[in-house]
């Protein structure tokens, strides 16, 4: 009993690597930003994620909001910590 009839014709691959490729071009895309703007974006993730972590003290009544902003609060201190380190990192292989 054959279900399927995939395995008589050849696969067409190049239609599969066009949409791949065109997918990435806009993920992959590199973002220029202002030498300020660059320097302070993972103290800028850091003070999020604290402020999102001190707003879960404040949060009375909503109680269903409390786990999005945890998870918010350790996705942006995680994504603070992780590029600085990387930067610390690169400085310290430069000198």
């Amino acid at each position: 009993m054959n279900f399927s009839d995939t395995a008589r014709k050849p696969a067409n691959l190049t239609d599969t690597h066009k949409v791949n490729r065109n997918a990435g071009t806009l993920l992959s895309q590199k973002i220029w930003l202002p030498k300020a703007l660059y320097a302070a974006l993972p103290y800028f993730y850091l003070a999020t994620g604290i402020v999102a972590l001190l707003a879960t003290l404040y949060i009375g009544n909503w109680l269903w909001v409390l786990p999005h902003y945890l998870l918010f609060s350790a996705a942006c201190l995680h994504l603070g910590a992780l590029i600085f380190r990387r930067r610390q990192r690169a400085r310290k292989d430069i000198d």
